[in-house]
């Protein structure tokens, strides 16, 4: 059974036939979804599918292009859905400087208060950090995000900061980019990472593995990343799938 730790079908990619497609997952072989909150609507969506599919579960989070108008009653809002019983995990939050909106300085301020929420509702975290490694690892040093925990959203970084994350605690999300021809640094990454850090995730409807890349990605394209990670990692994808998916469970307790 393959879980898929991060997809968002709320997405209006899927508006035309989110259902049927959904419906469809478990006879490929995906056991689990987890649905993850970006915007205050996204996350109001994830909480629908959540209700809808029991295969599905959530995490309730801004993502820091999503975070300049966040209000401190959007974040008791997320709180007190955090409570539910399938919501798994505080995400996705982090720091994105691939763009220039919103301003750092917002971005840092909502990132420093999610994990804090995360602390507080005892829930890990889903970390999204694009072009903002440095920032990333200081704040989520200062705010002891070790004791959290969680995951590393699509992981971009070096092998050696790879480390850094690992003395934390966390996990690493691997998907669609480490089939890519141009995803060696990543390949070189998984190479590294022991088994045990590894989850499957796609970001659907993005980052689709070849030979998709390029169309809308979703979790039945999976097998195509546990055959790349087999590879690398010379075992069978028999082995990643099994792995995986306790290292699934592992990060989040409440999918089994």
């Amino acid at each position: 059974m393959i879980i898929d730790t991060h997809a968002h079908y709320d997405d209006k990619a899927f508006d035309e036939d989110r259902a049927e497609l959904l419906q469809s997952m478990q006879g490929a072989g995906v056991g689990r979804i987890v649905n993850i909150g970006s915007s205050l609507g996204a996350c109001k969506q994830t909480i629908q599918l959540m209700e809808k599919y029991d295969f599905v579960y959530g995490a309730l989070g801004i993502h820091p292009t999503d975070s300049g108008e966040l209000t401190e009653s959007d974040i008791e809002w997320i709180k007190d859905n955090c409570t539910l019983d399938k919501c798994v995990a505080v995400g996705e939050i982090g720091l994105d400087y691939y763009w220039d909106e919103p301003d750092r300085a917002i971005q840092k301020k909502w990132f420093v208060c999610q994990l804090e929420l995360a602390r507080e509702v005892k829930l890990p975290v889903v970390i999204h950090s694009r072009d903002a490694a440095q920032d990333t690892v200081e704040i989520m040093k200062a705010e002891h995000a070790q004791d959290i925990g969680g995951v590393v959203h699509c992981y971009s970084y070096s092998k050696e900061l790879a480390k850094t994350f690992l003395d934390m605690g966390f996990y690493f999300g691997i998907g669609g980019v480490v089939t890519f021809n141009n995803g060696r640094k990543l390949k070189e990454v998984v190479e590294y990472l022991p088994m045990d850090r590894i989850v499957l995730e796609t970001d659907s409807p993005y980052l689709a593995p070849v030979p998709y890349r390029g169309k809308r990605n979703d979790s039945r394209k999976l097998t195509h990343v546990v055959e790349q990670i087999a590879t690398i990692k010379g075992l069978t994808p028999e082995e990643i799938i099994q792995t995986t998916t306790q290292n699934a469970y592992n990060l989040y307790p409440k999918l089994k």
